[in-house]
């Protein structure tokens, strides 16, 4: 179970992949960024739902609202270390997975019956809040972004995507042609998301120094525990990962330069996430 929640990233690369894995390693020779401010924190904290379960540490959300709330100016700093260190705590990239049985999948035996859910130190993911809300900045003020990208995006949503699919094939049949579309679906998209390939869109948009090393280091010593009554298995995680606030931004930044090819005439791909239609007239 706990290998099918953790797929691992085999290194069987060509040379372009060996190319790439070597200069995410790199330093981008960008300026830093300026350092997170309180407000920041605060609205990451604010944000934070109160249902969700604590890890071994015992840290609820609520908790966390609270220290916030009398010691903003002791919370603050250890962010900002984090930033300018480019660390991202170990201790805040451990996952303690609760498998979750899919409706209607009760007498399978397949271990796919299960759906599971991450729990994370509630430290981490404002950590991890604030981060993406800086890469995100960065992303859209610089409309780095494919505009044919609709899923977890500002001000877009499936009705837009459907939208823009409806007005392509009114085109194509105004003009007399026959117009092919192809859906695509990425089985288990953020669990095969590849680091390396998101390293290198955020160098791409000229992501900044330490916001990219805390993003590197972000991406190293990640692990996931599964337990039952008497037994505990811990792995490490070496590609995509599951229920973390990262994720939606992280796999737009990857799909991206999927939108950006330079397809044949008359091609154009509309994206949702992970989900993908080309639409080829003729």
């Amino acid at each position: 179970m706990i290998r099918y929640f953790t797929p691992e990233d085999i290194q069987n690369d060509n040379e372009y992949h060996k190319q790439l894995r070597a200069q995410t390693q790199e330093s981008t020779g960008t300026p830093d960024d300026k350092e997170f401010t309180e407000q920041e924190i605060k609205n990451a904290v604010a944000n934070m739902g109160h249902n969700k379960a604590p890890v071994e540490d015992g840290i609820t959300s609520e908790i966390f609202k609270r220290v916030v709330d009398i010691l903003p100016g002791y919370i603050k700093p250890i962010y900002n270390s984090c930033l300018r260190s480019g660390t991202f705590p170990t201790r805040w990239k451990k996952a303690k997975i609760l498998p979750i049985t899919k409706p209607g999948t009760e007498s399978s035996e397949e271990v796919s019956k299960f759906r599971p859910i991450s729990l994370l130190n509630v430290g981490g993911k404002v950590l991890e809040k604030v981060l993406i809300n800086r890469i995100n900045h960065r992303i859209f003020s610089q409309e780095f972004m494919n505009k044919n990208q609709y899923g977890f995006t500002p001000q877009k949503g499936t009705i837009d995507a459907a939208m823009e699919i409806k007005e392509i094939v009114k085109e194509g049949l105004a003009a007399g042609e026959v117009t092919a579309l192809v859906s695509l679906d990425v089985k288990g998209a953020f669990d095969t998301a590849w680091w390396p390939g998101i390293l290198k869109e955020l160098r791409a948009c000229g992501c900044p120094k330490n916001v990219y090393e805390l993003t590197k280091s972000y991406f190293t010593q990640r692990t996931a525990t599964l337990s039952t009554n008497s037994l505990r298995l811990e792995r490490g995680i070496s590609k995509g990962t599951q229920g973390v606030l990262l994720w939606p931004g992280f796999w737009n930044i990857q799909y991206n330069s999927l939108l950006n090819l330079n397809y044949m005439t008359r091609t154009k791909v509309v994206a949702y996430a992970d989900d993908l239609l080309a639409i080829k007239g003729e």
